[in-house]
């Protein structure tokens, strides 16, 4: 197929707009969604001191010896090596983003895994809506979550920026989404806020969406949890499976010369077969969003896509509910009887 074959070519920069016309009013987590584990962990910043939630040895030894603490939990720590659009054109839709507020970094508010980021939360949230602005039927889902240090007035800030900078994008809580009422109401962006009363403040803010990860170096390891989660039954909504390995912090302090990229290499090939054999849906086995760390060096995004061309959802034509006359206003079908919007 055609559009299986540009998606062998790396870049999928739209990709969700060339999906059958059978997905189009599938909810967006019966889809399956290429995701980056710690999006932002590409720009870390060495000179930054350990967080305070990392164990209470590691920050010890990083009062003691900075210099080298440091160096090593960022080889350890760094899990994406491309910036965010350049993540969004290969094809990443989730973006698993921690954030924090440095100890000295005054209001301005960070990411961190490990340590803190060079680029701030406004820097990254706004290169996306750039990004957006020219892929208008790319729909990306923004995980907050961890809030390292941040205060109430923090949270209240960060919810108000957000809702200011996308705007009418933002897809409600109260919503089904799908790629058809998305595009018909021009939303392209799903912000889910790991922090109850915030969510229950706003509804443009979904609640936080399941991560299941095994918290293990072994990628055979990985594959049984996954495994094991998958028979318990898939959650209702979006949900989330990692594929990324996990280091404890001894691991880290006894190999400080080798890093996160080598150990993810050597286990790539089994995890990207394992979620080849994958396929989304609603059942108790549906794959939704899946994360991995390193998203650029191998055919991760690409492979997460095809899988939602391995068996076409039998999903129900629903007739779009946008009113006839914003409907032709904004261009938007009012009738599916021609699977994809005129």
């Amino acid at each position: 197929m055609e559009d299986e074959e540009r998606l062998q070519l790396g870049g999928n920069p739209d990709w969700m707009s060339l999906l059958p016309a059978e997905l189009l009013d599938v909810p967006l987590w019966n889809l399956a969604i290429p995701g980056s584990h710690d999006s932002m962990s590409f720009c870390l910043d060495v000179s930054s001191p350990v967080l305070k939630s990392e164990p209470r040895l590691l920050r010890v030894i990083d009062m003691l010896f900075p210099c080298w603490t440091r160096p090593c939990i960022y080889r350890w720590a760094t899990t994406q090596q491309s910036v965010l659009s350049d993540q969004c054109d290969l094809g990443i839709r989730f973006f698993d983003l921690r954030i924090a507020r440095k100890p000295a970094g005054g209001r301005k508010l960070f990411f961190a895994h490990g340590i803190y980021t060079l680029i701030t939360v406004k820097e990254a949230l706004g290169e996306l809506a750039t990004w957006l602005d020219t892929h208008p039927k790319e729909i990306i889902i923004i995980a907050c979550s961890h809030f390292e240090s941040l205060t109430d007035e923090d949270h209240c800030q960060l919810a108000d920026y957000i809702i200011s900078l996308f705007g009418k994008k933002l897809c409600s809580s109260e919503d089904i989404p799908t790629l058809r009422s998305c595009w018909c109401r021009g939303q392209q962006v799903v912000v889910s806020y790991d922090d109850q009363q915030m969510v229950l403040q706003h509804p443009e803010l979904w609640t936080g969406i399941p991560y299941w990860y095994a918290d293990s170096s072994d990628p055979k390891k990985v594959i049984a949890y996954l495994e094991e989660q998958k028979h318990r039954g898939r959650p209702d909504g979006f949900y989330v499976s990692g594929l990324n390995l996990t280091e404890d912090a001894a691991y880290i302090l006894l190999h400080p010369l080798q890093d996160m990229r080598t150990l993810t290499l050597r286990a790539l090939s089994l995890l990207l077969r394992w979620a080849s054999e994958q396929q989304p849906g609603g059942g108790a086995g549906g794959l939704n969003v899946l994360c991995c760390d390193f998203v650029d060096v191998s055919h991760f995004c690409s492979l997460v896509i095809r899988l939602n061309y391995k068996k076409v959802l039998a999903a129900p034509r629903a007739v779009c509910t946008v009113p006839r006359a914003t409907a032709e206003s904004i261009g938007c079908c009012h009738s599916n009887q021609a699977g994809h919007p005129t």
